[in-house]
């Protein structure tokens, strides 16, 4: 890949996981940091899980990397 490396983890979705997005292409749904890791090792890029929450290159969109599922009820 040329250029810098855009990389979406969409909102929760309302059944659980979240969507991974890599330069436009959705790569699966992840219901952990350990997904995401996979979805980009098999994408080309190899990466640390727990690097993954801190990485500037990760647009985390909604709520950050701690949330997975839909929210428990009230």
């Amino acid at each position: 890949m040329s250029g810098p490396i855009r990389v979406i983890v969409h909102p929760p979705s309302p059944s659980g996981g979240r969507r991974v997005r890599v330069d436009g292409e959705i790569l699966g749904l992840a219901h952990n940091l350990v997904d995401v890791a996979e979805f980009l090792r098999r994408a080309g890029l190899d990466v640390d899980p727990a690097e993954l929450p801190h990485s500037a290159w990760i647009d985390w969109r909604g709520v950050g990397p701690e949330q997975w599922g839909p929210e428990p009820p009230v």
